[in-house]
């Protein structure tokens, strides 16, 4: 490995530490390298806080060296003014003599423009190095940018022999206390999460996040008829919520009615998502939703915990086909992990 992939190793490291806190924006990582050295180092730490760049510059203690040396920035540095200033103007200011780049933004106010800027200042720049791993980290930003849709996450779990409810719907507790868990630190990580109405009504969820520190996502459920009983958890104003309908749009504290034309697809509710810069979005459930999104071919990444109990009969978990990406023992359970191709 060259010092230009070893570095922007540590600069997609760095980046890491922003899963969860910074979207819509994407997570990218800086540092800020003289004579083989690292002297600086920052990461996009949070939505509507400093970039990357900002941070690395202000972590380097000698800053006569800043126009001496290399800055490593796993994302093409922002041209545009948003909640913050641009970071290519940064990176001209403080006299940065070249930047090396993981990948090159998708957003339209960016892409390339960010380049543009360094060059025209008389910048060396490298860019695409260990392009894939910078994408791979950010890749419901790129799906966002590039698919007009938010990074779409199948998760259920089954029994060992292929039930994810009894006949009566009942699904409790199919995984253990570890699955569920790990289930609570994904939410933590990802926008949003959508049930259908079938899950809302039987399972009653709340589906916050309890079992871990982070942030609650947005709730999401699919209530065509408003069917649902007022009185569940989804609808007690505890964290932003949007439920999908075909009659009436209203606003209730964290309570959203959003009306869709009639007989309303699942494109409609990710064009809606889309708009509302909501880029990840983890479906929960029941089967009938996630084989909706399986038949139209709108997921990212689907994982699925088997459990060791058997139902015998119940509700069919949901045929998917795709690639086993890997496969995790959770204490007794099983977490498949699977990719669309």
């Amino acid at each position: 490995m060259g010092k230009e992939e070893r570095f922007m190793l540590r600069a997609i490291e760095l980046a890491e530490f922003g899963r969860g806190k910074v979207s819509p924006n994407p997570m990218v990582g800086c540092v800020i390298v003289h004579n083989g050295q690292i002297i600086g180092e920052g990461y996009h730490e949070i939505y509507g806080g400093p970039h990357a760049e900002p941070n690395a510059i202000s972590s380097v203690k000698n800053k006569d060296l800043i126009s001496e040396s290399t800055a490593y920035v796993s994302l093409e540095p922002c041209a545009h003014w948003g909640k913050t200033p641009p970071c290519a103007d940064l990176l001209v200011e403080k006299g940065i003599k070249k930047v090396v780049i993981g990948a090159v933004d998708s957003n339209p106010l960016v892409g390339g423009k960010g380049i543009e800027i360094l060059k025209n200042a008389g910048v060396e720049v490298i860019a695409h190095i260990l392009e894939s791993k910078v994408r791979a980290q950010n890749s419901r930003f790129f799906t966002f940018m590039e698919k007009n849709r938010p990074y779409i996450i199948l998760k259920w779990a089954q029994t060992q022999d292929n039930f994810i409810a009894r006949e009566n719907y009942d699904s409790k507790w199919i995984s253990n206390v570890y699955s569920r868990q790990l289930v609570h630190k994904w939410r933590t990580q990802e926008d949003a999460i959508m049930v259908g109405t079938q899950t809302a009504k039987y399972d009653n969820p709340k589906l916050n996040v309890r079992d871990w520190i982070g942030k609650n996502p947005i709730r999401i459920v699919v209530d065509r008829e408003l069917i649902l009983d007022s009185n569940l958890h989804l609808f007690d104003k505890s964290q932003a919520t949007l439920r999908y309908n075909q009659i009436k749009s209203g606003n209730q504290n964290n309570l959203e009615w959003i009306k869709l034309r009639e007989g309303f697809e699942i494109s409609d509710i990710l064009e809606d998502l889309h708009v509302r810069k909501i880029q990840s979005i983890i479906i929960e459930g029941g089967a009938q939703l996630l084989n909706k999104f399986i038949q139209l071919e709108l997921w990212d990444e689907a994982r699925v915990f088997i459990g060791k109990k058997k139902f015998g009969a119940g509700i069919q978990a949901p045929n998917i086909n795709g690639i086993i990406k890997e496969e995790i023992d959770i204490q007794g359970d099983l977490l498949r992990l699977i990719s669309p191709h």
